[in-house]
């Protein structure tokens, strides 16, 4: 595993997520940015409503725009921008706490199989999942198949089991497991990872929680399916210019219809799934 030093990622990290499909990078934000990320995150989190699992905390920033000032933030944005190009738009964003004892599994999957009906390509977006606590294999990490992003076919089938985020999971005769990677991160420490890598991570049974926020980006030479899904997601303009005649939402102001409009059990594409969050990296 490669971990850049800096956010002005050198060729070699450069060739590194080319060749393998994610990248780890310290220090994402400057301290006391983080801290206030933190500080909201725990605000959000002890407010959670009631029987709602702290892994479906999702979508957030529809219905909290102060998650803009992290999504936007111009450093995180230099780094995307190495990645995607200088026009850059707000896909998504999610909390992912696995708590402590019963922190649920996330299966092998791509996240482009999710986003099909939602980006075109749905294999243009990047991922950036920064630790809000320090994660490793004990609490239920990500780990990552390295290499493949490399587009082809890929058999889905239900999930099996009663732990896991997903009702979908990719079909276990085509993930080589022994190949996986875990992306160990502590405070502050993020890693990048291409919607064609397949990854996953296991439940946590551990007496330590698990927190991250993921934040996406595409290019905005990506066309949003805007027509279909714009009633339940939307995406916002954070750098540059548009390039495919996208429709973009105001990051100031709340959109709690887009979560009203997902109903009950649905991600965004308007997939439905029973007692869970819509599926995204774990």
């Amino acid at each position: 595993m490669t971990i850049a030093t800096s956010r002005n990622l050198s060729g070699e990290d450069l060739s590194f997520y080319r060749d393998n499909g994610y990248l780890t990078l310290p220090e994402l934000l400057p301290p006391a940015k983080y801290d206030a990320l933190r500080e909201h995150f725990e605000h959000k989190l002890a407010g959670l409503p009631g029987g709602m699992r702290p892994e479906d905390m999702d979508v957030p920033h529809f219905t909290d725009p102060a998650l803009f000032e992290w999504l936007m933030d111009p450093g995180v944005l230099d780094l995307v921008e190495q990645l995607v190009g200088p026009d850059i738009a707000v896909f998504s964003a999610h909390f992912f706490c696995k708590p402590a004892g019963d922190g649920k599994s996330v299966p092998w999957h791509d996240d482009a199989y999710y986003w099909r009906e939602t980006i075109i390509p749905s294999t243009g977006a990047v991922t950036v999942w920064l630790a809000l606590d320090e994660v490793d294999e004990g609490n239920g990490c990500m780990k990552v198949i390295p290499g493949s992003h490399v587009p082809g076919a890929r058999r889905y089938r239900p999930t099996r089991g009663t732990d896991s985020v997903f009702d979908e999971e990719l079909d276990p005769e085509g993930v080589d497991e022994s190949r996986a990677v875990p992306i160990r991160l502590r405070h502050n420490e993020c890693s990048i990872h291409s919607a064609t890598l397949v990854h996953g991570s296991e439940a946590n049974l551990s007496d330590r929680r698990r927190a991250g926020f993921t934040m996406r980006y595409i290019s905005t030479a990506v066309r949003f399916n805007h027509e279909e899904v714009g009633d339940r997601h939307q995406i916002f303009l954070a750098r540059g210019r548009d390039r495919a005649g996208n429709v973009y939402a105001d990051p100031t102001v709340p959109h709690p219809e887009l979560v009203a409009n997902r109903g009950a059990g649905q991600n965004y594409v308007g997939k439905r799934r029973p007692g869970g969050a819509r599926p995204g990296s774990g």
